[in-house]
This record gives C-alpha cells, structure tokens and sequence, in this order.
C-alpha cells in the first residue's frame, strides 16, 4: 500500500476487510480518483453513513437526534424544535481513524472505523447543519432556523425586515475572525468554536472519499453506479448570482435562508430555491452533503485553528501554513501552540497539488490546475510590500464565484479583523478541549 509519512522504511501490514479509500496520482489532472481498500466499504460508507443532524444542547450533549428523511421532525417522528430554545441543530460526526500516505507520485487517503497500524483518529465532534447565524440578545453564535429578529442574520438589518431582501432566518455577516470566535465561546465554553479548520478539512476528505471526485461542484446525481457507488458531486452550489444583480439586490449579504435543505435529513442533495423577483429571474440549487447544508458557496466561511504568515519578496519570500488542533489555544495574534504544515503557492491559481502530509492538508500546494482539473478549486492570495503579515483563511466562494468555489476554495488574503457583507461562519462543538 505504499509509506506513511514520518513512519520510516517499513511498510505496514493493514487489515484489509477494515479500511477504505482513494488513491491518486499527481500527474494526472482527471479530478475522479480510484477507490482502494474493501469493494463493500465503498458501497455501505460505515463512517458517512453515522452522520445524522441533532439539536445539541450547551453542555454537548444531545438533546435529541432528528429524523434521518426530513429535519423537521425528531427521529421518533414527533416536530423537532429548530429555533434554538432546544439546543443548536448540528451534524454529529462520528469518531474515525485515517491515514495519508505519499508514494512517488501517488497519493492516498484511507479511512476506517477502527484503529488499524499507522492510523491517527479523528474524533467525534459536530458542525452546524446551517450557516451560522448570531443570537442578537446574546451575542452568541447559532445554528437555528429562526426568523425573529433576535436572530436576525446579515448585518442585523431591522429595516430589511418587511422588504424581499430582509436578513430574517439567514445566516449572520459582516463579522471578523475574531468575533465569530467570540460569538461561538459565548455559548459558554472553548468547545464551542466557529467554523474549524479541523472540521472542514474532515468534511472535504468524507466527501471525496464517497464520490471518488475532487470536484466538489460536478452535477449531483443521486443514483449509484451499477457497482453501488456513489457519482457525481454537489452540484455549482449557490454560486452562480451575477454579482451586479446581488449587489443591486441587498449589497452583497445573504440570500439563502436557514433550513433550505431541511426536506433532505441527512441525505446528500441539493434543494431549488426561487431567488426573489427583485434581484432577477432565477432558481439556484442549494446543496447539503450528509446534512451540512451550504458546505461551500454562498458566503465564505472563516475557518479558525489555521493562518497564514506572509512574507513580502524581501522579507522572506514564504508564505507559511500554521495550524492549531487544540481550540483552547486559537488566537488572532501569532503562531504559538501552531505547527507549521508547510508553505503555500505566492500566486492565486486553480488549485493542481494540496499539502497533504501525515494529516491530510488540504491548502494548496501547487496551483496550475483548472475548473474541471485536479482539486477543481482556486486559491486566492496576496503578498504585502514589506513585512510578514498575518492572515487567516476564508474557505468556500460565495454565491457569484461560480467555478472558482468549492469545498478547497480558500483565500489568505485578509486579517482576522477583516469582516464584509459575503462573509460568514459556522458553529461548530468538539467535545473533550484541554
């Protein structure tokens, strides 16, 4: 099966009934990878198919999980509280165990349900189903769908609310790094986060995982192959706004409310909304994968636990990749309690190489790639005239970037104190945090 990194010359002796995965070459720009490890893993999905949307309550733990065909509903079948009052509606992620390998030119991303040799665990935590929104009473960060004004989404835009355009039951923007990290801790603990890196990144690899495909926005197709695999991707996503019209419409804020997926449960899938007269003639098709509603599009998420520090020409010439794994030590200033994972490209482009390494980076490592081409996604960054500046990672596209968005899309070109009407977050609960 080929050498994990950081392990040596020895080549390992894998239990092969318990594991399975993709492999693929860099010199190959086809985005579909081949599937590797148990035929029937690949059909049966263990560990995607134990991703189920509850409403999870302050002290993480679940109040209830809700029904795996229509959220709306508890998993009894009784009507699920959604609005906030019984917890946050999350998408519980099971415990699972990977390993990431590099072989010359081949790549592999291996996955398990049980702690197979060279394998590292990834823990059970949640993410929220929807794009966050900001309890505005108390300031704290939400996963609801709510259409009173406490939860008022956008910038908190009370003179919207009667108007097509209103901010009621939509995700909150205009919010740095920094606040969304606040706003998340005021649920009362550093478990509670907004949108992790950690998180993402694990999303990502379920998802390619499942699809054999790195391209996040190829067309959704719910039926199997006749193998009984997965195809497609999850479709453009909301990206296909023309950004005149968006800003015309509501300058560039939300447009997709809360609990658009809600029909799906925790089925993969995308959901056609109606774009309001106002801003235009036009149907997007808003996604959900395994009950993660929006996992990229719509508005960029920031995504805490990495930065960036960027070098100018003169002052170095590098741009490196930090990350932190522990929440309880995640800071807009600096790079203490952060590993460097390693250095990013200096020019944006459509992403051909990730990092990779022992804990499967999924930040550029090479760009020269296309929209249709190895990981699909574009990489956006700048370099300062003088100096190293400190950046943080923004993760998805929004709703006019049409190719250019998807699950690796990321920008390192803003402060953690950078906010703007496009950008936003999700909430996230890791159990366990030191």
């Amino acid at each position: 099966m080929g050498l994990l990194i950081g392990v040596g010359s020895t080549r390992p002796q894998f239990p092969y009934d318990y594991y399975y995965g993709i492999e693929w070459d860099t010199t190959v720009s086809n985005p579909l990878v081949t599937r590797v490890g148990k035929v029937e893993l690949h059909q049966s999905l263990p560990i995607q198919s134990k991703m189920r949307r509850c409403v999870l309550k302050d002290d993480g733990t679940v109040n209830y999980y809700l029904h795996a065909n229509d959220s709306a509903l508890r998993d009894n079948g009784a009507a699920a509280d959604l609005t906030g009052a019984s917890g946050q509606v999350m998408v519980e992620i099971p415990d699972m165990y990977v390993r990431f390998e590099m072989e010359g030119t081949k790549r592999r991303c291996l996955m398990s349900e049980y702690a197979l040799p060279g394998f590292i665990k990834w823990s059970k935590d949640y993410v929220s189903a929807y794009e966050a929104t900001v309890q505005r009473s108390t300031s704290k960060l939400a996963s609801v769908v709510n259409t009173t004004t406490d939860y008022r989404g956008g910038n908190n835009q009370a003179d919207w609310d009667a108007l097509s355009k209103t901010m009621l039951g939509k995700p909150a923007t205009n919010i740095s790094l920094t606040n969304f990290r606040t706003y998340a801790r005021n649920r009362g603990s550093v478990n509670w986060n907004c949108n992790t890196y950690q998180i993402h990144r694990k999303l990502f690899w379920l998802f390619a995982v499942e699809y054999a495909n790195f391209n996040s926005q190829a067309e959704f197709n719910a039926q199997p192959t006749s193998e009984g695999y997965k195809q497609g991707g999850l479709g453009a996503g909301v990206t296909i706004l023309d950004g005149t019209l968006w800003n015309a419409f509501n300058g560039y804020y939300p447009v997709i409310p809360c609990g658009t997926t809600n029909s799906l449960g925790n089925r993969s899938g995308v959901v056609d909304y109606v774009m309001p007269a106002e801003y235009g003639t036009l149907t997007v098709q808003v996604p959900s994968y395994r009950g993660v509603e929006n996992p990229f599009g719509h508005v960029w998420k920031w995504t805490d636990g990495c930065k960036c520090m960027i070098q100018s020409d003169a002052d170095g010439g590098l741009s490196e990749f930090y990350v932190c794994d522990n929440p309880a030590n995640f800071t807009s200033s600096g790079v203490t309690n952060y590993q460097l994972r390693g250095n990013l490209p200096r020019t944006e482009g459509y992403i051909k190489e990730v990092i990779l390494g022992e804990y499967g980076e999924i930040m550029p490592l090479l760009i020269g790639g296309g929209s249709t081409t190895y990981f699909c996604d574009y990489f956006y960054t700048s370099k300062p005239d003088t100096g190293v500046s400190e950046r943080g990672v923004l993760f998805g596209g929004y709703a006019n970037y049409g190719a250019y968005a998807g699950f690796v899309y990321s920008a390192t070109s803003y402060t953690a104190s950078f906010a703007s009407a496009s950008l936003g977050s999700r909430l996230c609960y890791i159990p366990g945090v030191a």
